[in-house]
């Protein structure tokens, strides 16, 4: 099993270090972000512009995501371990079902697969 990782990059550590409104200034525009596996437990990302960044098999134990929009991010595999999720948009690849299970007991969440007709 994936542990969660701290990862070597500059927009991360701003990320580690809550300086959120930093991150939304030097975080680029035009290209992704790759946060995948990174440890975000116990954050307040409230006010964090998501808006290209992968957070596959991320953790985010005890962090607040309220009033995110992360329709358009990566989140499979991601945990989610008593976060704070008041008010936030996930994937419509992601059931209410496998959100509620990783918020309640941290499992990892999987994308629903297409039925077979």
């Amino acid at each position: 099993m994936n542990q969660p990782r701290q990862l070597d990059n500059v927009l991360y550590s701003m990320i580690r270090d809550e300086k959120i409104a930093a991150f939304n200034r030097e975080k680029p525009s035009d290209s992704p972000i790759d946060f995948r596996g990174g440890d975000f437990r116990g954050l307040d990302l409230r006010d964090l512009d998501v808006r290209g960044i992968d957070f596959s098999d991320a953790y985010f134990r005890a962090a607040d995501l309220r009033g995110l929009d992360l329709r358009e991010n990566g989140l499979e595999g991601a945990s989610l371990a008593h976060a704070q999720i008041s008010g936030t948009y996930f994937p419509a690849e992601l059931s209410a079902d496998e959100i509620l299970m990783s918020v309640k007991f941290g499992t990892r969440m999987r994308y629903r697969s297409p039925r077979q007709g």
